[in-house]
């Protein structure tokens, strides 16, 4: 069996893991992004406002990340979105809009009880 290989993709110009984990790992041609939370990558806070504004700061951070991997939303096949209030659902499918125009990625939606600073974080697969 041939070994894996994996390349660390790691940007400043999104938030640095908050634990021991990367920002994404590229494996053969499919790359999986950690989530990606409402957070300032200038001063790791999350941004004010609420869902909407975290979910806009977000998806921003994810296109960073697909940058530095020289990629774009584009090239998105896989998301997952996760949300403390299912309220938030259409405000955030508005913003999900502004990044995913046409042939949009396979998705799952759905509330959980917590997450870590915030009240919206998404994952995005790649496969190209």
């Amino acid at each position: 069996m041939a070994a894996l290989v994996k390349k660390i993709i790691c940007t400043a110009k999104a938030p640095a893991a908050m634990g021991p984990y990367s920002q994404a790992v590229l494996v053969d041609r499919t790359m999986y992004i950690a989530g990606q939370l409402g957070m300032d990558p200038s001063d790791g806070q999350l941004v004010p406002g609420g869902a909407k504004e975290q979910a806009h700061q977000a998806l921003r951070n994810v296109g960073e990340i697909l940058k530095a991997a020289g990629c774009d939303y584009h090239n998105v096949v896989k998301t997952t979105v996760l949300m403390t209030d299912m309220k938030d659902f259409n405000d955030i499918n508005e913003v999900y809009k502004q990044f995913f125009k046409c042939n949009f990625p396979a998705r799952a939606a759905y509330q959980v009880v917590a997450l870590p600073k915030v009240s919206i974080g998404s994952y995005f697969y790649k496969n190209w």
